[in-house]
């Protein structure tokens, strides 16, 4: 598709139809900081697209069998174990929203239901497509496949120098990169082999999706040319490209403020509702990272970096930072297992 060139339409069936209905649409996934939010902004500002920030039950819920049956269909105990869910709440959907959906059919497919509270996310936005930005699902997107087999997802890669730089200054790094244990020992190497995993894993789960599927996008790439990588998700999407989604940061609010009385107002007011258009450099590991830390990173992401076609800043890494990366790895390792991580097969 040229850049000027508008595709038509994607045939859209109507939401009440929920056995049509090809909601949840699309899942953005990715490591944690590497553009997820900025991505779900953009495809949020779709005149045809509502994008959840975060949900983390979806998939959560039907793995763990948590107020399911084991067919997969929804018990009434679901109920209150879904409006207990920390980020429940972005849907904007209510107790009596989630029983009116449930006498819809009895049973329900838990499957169903998702799509109907997806169905409803969008009609309230009077969109009438809806996805979700869930990072973590990067790991899981063959089980979201499993359950719904249309739905797309966007892969977004940023360079691990420059993820670090932004993870180090977040609030919550240690309680998400810092799971593993290595945080405290080396936080650049532990953001590294975070981000691998995610990339290694994020992979090999795409690789069981039916084609067509699976997209990737740099976040180098969507920041230096928001209008050319936008107008490639689209299309992807089957969706018309909208200048809408290069102008996201003209809105001023978010959707779930609006859409959720149990979010604060005023806590949001505290927080600002100010969004940045794209900023390229904003974060740059060349001035902003010791040649030491961006070594150690390079070692730990490993063949990846070069595949990427990230530049090396270390061309033959010192024996001592190849075997502190080593040492780091191999406790980081450990404990992914003790959680019950996966390993990727090329890990």
């Amino acid at each position: 598709m040229e850049m000027g060139e508008q595709p038509k339409p994607v045939p859209l069936t109507s939401p009440r139809d929920p056995a049509e209905s090809r909601n949840p649409y699309v899942f953005i996934v990715g490591a944690a900081r590497s553009g997820t939010t900025l991505l779900q902004r953009m495809l949020d500002a779709h005149p045809q697209l509502a994008v959840v920030n975060e949900t983390y039950w979806v998939e959560r819920k039907f793995r763990e069998r948590n107020g399911l049956t084991r067919a997969g269909e929804v018990a009434p105990v679901l109920v209150p174990k879904l409006l207990e869910s920390p980020k429940f709440h972005h849907m904007g959907v209510s107790e009596d929203d989630l029983r009116r959906l449930l006498r819809e059919a009895d049973p329900m497919p838990y499957a169903r239901l998702v799509r109907r509270i997806f169905d409803l996310y969008a009609e309230r936005r009077g969109k009438p497509l809806a996805g979700d930005k869930t990072p973590g699902y990067v790991r899981r997107m063959d089980r979201i496949h499993a359950v719904w087999p249309r739905a797309r997802f966007v892969h977004i890669i940023r360079d691990p120098r420059d993820l670090f730089l932004s993870m180090r200054d977040w609030p919550i790094a240690k309680t998400t990169v810092g799971q593993d244990g290595t945080w405290e020992l080396d936080p650049a190497v532990s953001t590294a082999l975070y981000w691998r995993h995610s990339l290694a894993a994020g992979r090999q789960s795409a690789a069981k999706l039916a084609p067509g599927l699976y997209h990737e996008v740099w976040y180098e790439d969507l920041v230096a040319s928001p209008e050319r990588q936008l107008a490639q998700i689209a299309e992807f999407l089957d969706l018309p490209f909208a200048v809408e989604m290069t102008r996201f940061y003209e809105r001023r609010h978010r959707t779930e403020a609006e859409l959720s009385a149990a979010i604060d107002r005023r806590s949001l007011r505290a927080r600002g509702d100010q969004w940045m258009p794209p900023t390229a450099k904003l974060r740059d590991w060349r001035t902003q990272l010791s040649s030491t830390e961006a070594e150690r990173i390079e070692v730990a992401a490993g063949r990846f970096l070069s595949a990427l076609g990230y530049e090396r800043s270390a061309i033959r890494p010192s024996p001592a930072v190849r075997d502190h990366v080593a040492r780091v790895q191999e406790i980081f390792t450990r404990n992914l297992i003790a959680r019950g991580r996966e390993l990727p097969t090329d890990w």
